[in-house]
């Protein structure tokens, strides 16, 4: 049975990731600071096995028995930068090992169009009410380009559509590799259903290594 290790398993992300890892027969660990929400998920999902600690104090011993790990893990605006940081930390202990990662991702990083001339982030940046919180995206972009640098491990990356919102899977799910991703109703949003949905199915068969692609709900 496959051993996955959830970084940040009690946010949005992480917690549809649980759900979604369970449903498919996977062996779950979920790891985050807070014991009483490690708890209460515990209580939803009693197969499941609790970590409590901090992602950066996350040690090779933590990983022995795990396959695969998904970083969910989330930040406020002014500590964005910790992005980048537990990618650098995570990446360092699995050089050059067999173990897979996968890094929740934003929407920053894909192109607008076909033309591929401008980012996402790019319209962000140029809109002055994005200032509070363009700072997640921002940081997410530069871990992106931080993992496209990295050869000697397992990665894929996925980014959600502008809008990342809670949700169940969508019956109708679009995936791509680096544009923005729109509706029939021009509409770019992707559910925690949607992105679980297609997070396991990756850890599953393996399609994309060393790469990201984006899902969005149709």
């Amino acid at each position: 049975m496959t051993k996955l290790l959830i970084i940040g398993a009690t946010g949005m992300t992480g917690q549809a990731l649980v759900a979604e890892a369970v449903a498919n027969g996977l062996s779950v660990i979920a790891n985050g600071r807070n014991l009483d929400k490690l708890n209460a998920l515990n209580n939803d999902f009693k197969d499941i096995t609790i970590l409590n600690k901090d992602a950066f104090e996350i040690t090779l011993s933590d990983l022995e028995d795990v396959d695969v790990i998904i970083d969910a893990f989330a930040t406020a605006p002014d500590q964005a930068y910790l992005q980048i940081d537990l990618a650098a930390h995570l990446i360092a202990l699995l050089r050059n090992s067999s173990k897979r990662i996968g890094f929740i991702l934003g929407a920053g990083s894909l192109y607008t169009d076909e033309s591929k001339t401008q980012l996402t982030y790019d319209l962000i940046a140029s809109d002055e009410s994005t200032k509070p919180w363009r700072s997640i995206p921002e940081n997410q972009l530069y871990e992106l380009e931080f993992l496209s640098r990295v050869k000697n491990v397992n990665w894929f990356g996925v980014s959600p559509g502008s809008n990342f919102i809670a949700g169940e899977k969508s019956d109708n799910i679009l995936v791509g590799d680096d544009i923005l991703l729109m509706n029939d109703q021009n509409v770019s949003e992707t559910t925690s259903g949607t992105m679980a949905f297609k997070v396991i199915e990756e850890v599953k068969k393996n399609q994309y290594n060393q790469k990201r692609f984006t899902v969005a709900n149709g």
